[in-house]
């Protein structure tokens, strides 16, 4: 006699689907957010799971679900932030099983910055088949992917835009972006299509590495788009400290202040407090906290938007001054900067690549908010005297013919950068900040600059 396989009856609610993912995995996902602006890390997976199941797609015969704070568009995308250890990989690994066991034809595509990251996701999924649900599959479970009966399947992407293209699936989740190339990121942008009865869904999981990376990138695109964030650090998963524990002894105090006592998480709080003594300050923010990008290789490691940007404009009471950095392949730049008391402020700023000098000079001109002979300085690259393999002449003396008479001191780089640092305290070392670099080094030096006349 045939064994029946068992009917499983889609969870209802936030707390049913979290007592069947623990009852039947034995992972309990935290579900309490601690800090302010966070979330449980349940609340993801519940947004994840809900999105095929929303009020809004009443045809479906598990339409009546419990409501969430969060929107439900006419998709399933979502951001995922979250701190080492927070347990992003396994939460996606969870949401792939459930929609291969209560999501009928739904194809799963687990994409992520490496191949061994992916196996990683998928190992989860396979240990999760293989402890309860192996009779629900249809065929062996293999290495990288598998088919449930009811005709989803869940099948692992290598890292090229190869693999990617091509494929036409409902959901996707990429875990690590950070680490992602950006070809195959964008390739991925377009495989994701709903039908009758999934949304579709692109999930970007990773924590936040880099101060210019992807991941940043990928924030910001999506506070612009209305793509619900899902983020959670170190407090939303970490065990709860008892009383036992003396918060003034305790080397996490500082950045706790009592959240652990709050927490209902898994991670050992020993376990922390040795993650933290290991890494550095900006790592430890960076990493577990999820404060911002870890700084510790950019040029500016201080650098805060909200302190150092701001709209401003041309001031006719100020001196104005010029920056440029010479390039063709790599961007011309030209800043506009302006002295007021201590503050030095950038007004404007032009990039362009693969135009010839006189096409810049030309821009610069018009782009100047007063008369030639009212600018202070042109400040450059001392190697603008040399001639240029591409124009035959040396920049200076065509900005020259153009009536721009610029400066220049010799000085080495470092000298430079600390010059801008003490100024700014942050950004990478690119052309606008070498631009910015030849402002300092000849602004207000006791030993005149060489003027570029010929």
């Amino acid at each position: 006699m045939d064994h029946e396989m068992e009917v499983l009856r889609p969870p209802g609610s936030k707390d049913k689907l979290r007592r069947f993912v623990g009852d039947n995995l034995g992972v309990w996902i935290p579900s309490v957010p601690v800090c302010e602006h966070h979330d449980a890390p349940m609340d993801y997976l519940w947004y994840a799971y809900r999105a095929d199941f929303a009020p809004m797609r009443n045809k479906h015969p598990h339409a009546l679900l419990e409501g969430t704070a969060r929107r439900v568009g006419s998709n399933g995308d979502c951001i995922v932030w979250a701190n080492r250890a927070g347990g992003k990989t396994q939460l996606a690994a969870v949401a792939s099983l459930l929609e291969g066991l209560f999501k009928p034809g739904c194809q799963t595509r687990i994409l992520a910055g490496s191949l061994a990251q992916s196996g990683r996701m998928f190992g989860y999924l396979r240990n999760f088949v293989q402890q309860r649900f192996g009779e629900h599959l249809d065929g062996k479970l293999l290495k990288e992917s598998c088919r449930f009966v009811n005709g989803s399947a869940v099948e692992v992407l290598s890292q090229s835009a190869r693999s990617v293209r091509g494929q036409h699936v409902q959901k996707l989740r990429c875990d690590e972006v950070e680490l992602f190339d950006t070809d195959v990121f964008n390739a991925a942008k377009f495989i994701v299509q709903g039908n009758d009865r999934q949304v579709a869904a692109m999930e970007l999981l990773s924590t936040m590495h880099r101060p210019y990376g992807l991941m940043r990138q990928v924030i910001d695109d999506a506070v612009e788009n209305d793509v619900p964030i899902f983020k959670w650090c170190v407090w939303e998963v970490i065990e709860q400290c008892t009383q036992e524990r003396s918060c003034s002894r305790c080397p996490l105090n500082d950045d706790c202040q009592g959240k652990a006592r709050r927490a209902r998480g898994y991670l050992r709080i020993d376990d922390v407090i040795s993650q933290m003594r290991r890494s550095s300050r900006n790592g430890f923010e960076a990493e577990m906290l999820c404060l911002r990008p870890n700084l510790e290789n950019a040029v500016f490691g201080e650098f805060d938007e909200r302190q150092h940007v701001r709209p401003v404009g041309y001031d006719a009471s100020l001196k104005l001054y010029r920056a440029m950095d010479f390039g063709f392949t790599n961007p011309f730049v030209c800043l506009w900067i302006q002295v007021d008391g201590d503050v030095v402020r950038v007004i404007d700023e032009y990039v362009q690549k693969k135009k010839i000098i006189a096409e810049h000079a030309g821009v610069v001109k018009q782009r100047t908010p007063c008369e030639e002979a009212q600018v202070a300085g042109t400040f450059v690259d001392p190697a603008g005297r040399a001639r240029n393999g591409v124009t035959g002449t040396g920049e200076v003396k065509v900005l020259a013919d153009f009536g721009i008479q610029c400066r220049y001191r010799t000085s080495e780089i470092l000298e430079g950068l600390e010059k801008v640092r003490a100024k700014v305290q942050d950004g990478e070392n690119d052309h606008l900040i070498d631009a910015l670099r030849y402002f300092f080094v000849n602004y207000n030096q006791s030993k005149p600059a060489r003027c570029g006349n010929y």
